[in-house]
C-alpha cells in the first residue's frame, strides 16, 4: 500500500480539511475491508474508521464522527480519508489498512503511515 504524492499528509491549520489517499494498485478492493488508523505521539494506535468488505457497514471513532469520511474507489484501487474541521488532537501518523476478514479483526495489509499535523 502506498500514498499518492499529492496526499502525503502535512501541516494543516485547525478547522482546515485534508484528504488522504492510499493507493492499493495490486488489490481488488471489493474483496477487502478498508480502514484508517492513527497513532498520536505517546499514544497507542487507534482505529479511525473501517468499512466492511461489502461496503454496507462502516464504523468511526467517536472523536471523528461527523468530520471524517472513509471511502473507496475500487476502479482506481484507492482508499480515501476525507478529514474536515481538523483539530490539534487529530495530529497523528495515519495508516491505511486492508483486511480480508472484516472490521474488528487484525488487518492484513498496512501502508507505512503519513504524518498529519494540525497546528496554527
Amino acid at each position: 500500500l502506498s500514498y499518492s504524492s499529492w496526499s502525503l499528509g502535512g501541516l494543516v491549520q485547525p478547522g482546515g480539511s485534508l484528504r488522504l489517499s492510499c493507493a492499493a494498485s495490486e488489490f481488488n478492493l471489493n474483496h477487502y475491508a478498508i480502514a484508517w488508523f492513527r497513532q498520536a505521539p505517546g499514544k497507542e494506535r487507534e482505529e479511525v474508521s473501517c468499512e466492511s468488505i461489502s461496503g454496507r457497514t462502516a464504523t468511526a471513532a467517536d472523536s471523528v464522527q461527523g468530520r471524517f469520511t472513509l471511502s473507496r474507489d475500487s476502479a482506481n484501487h484507492t482508499i480515501y480519508l476525507q478529514m474536515n474541521n481538523l483539530k490539534p488532537e487529530d495530529t497523528a501518523v495515519y495508516y491505511c489498512a486492508l483486511g480480508n476478514i472484516g472490521c474488528g479483526y487484525v488487518m492484513a495489509y498496512w501502508g507505512k503511515g503519513v504524518l498529519v499535523t494540525v497546528s496554527s
